[in-house]
């Protein structure tokens, strides 16, 4: 039969599950927001390129 609390006492954690979790945690993810937020800006940056542009164009 087994014992729980002795199998306990001897759990570790091994190295990688350790090592995943801190790369999941310092990782810096760009989530929907953020993408949505960068094809705004992208959007408004290239509307203002066009309209120099243009007026440029007109002088």
């Amino acid at each position: 039969m087994i014992n729980f609390e002795e199998e306990l006492k001897k759990f570790h954690l091994s190295l990688e599950v350790e090592d995943v979790e801190d790369a999941i945690y310092n990782q810096d993810l760009t989530d929907m927001a953020d993408v949505f937020v960068k094809m705004v800006k992208d959007m408004e940056n290239e509307t203002t390129v066009r309209k120099e542009t243009k007026r440029h164009i007109e002088e």
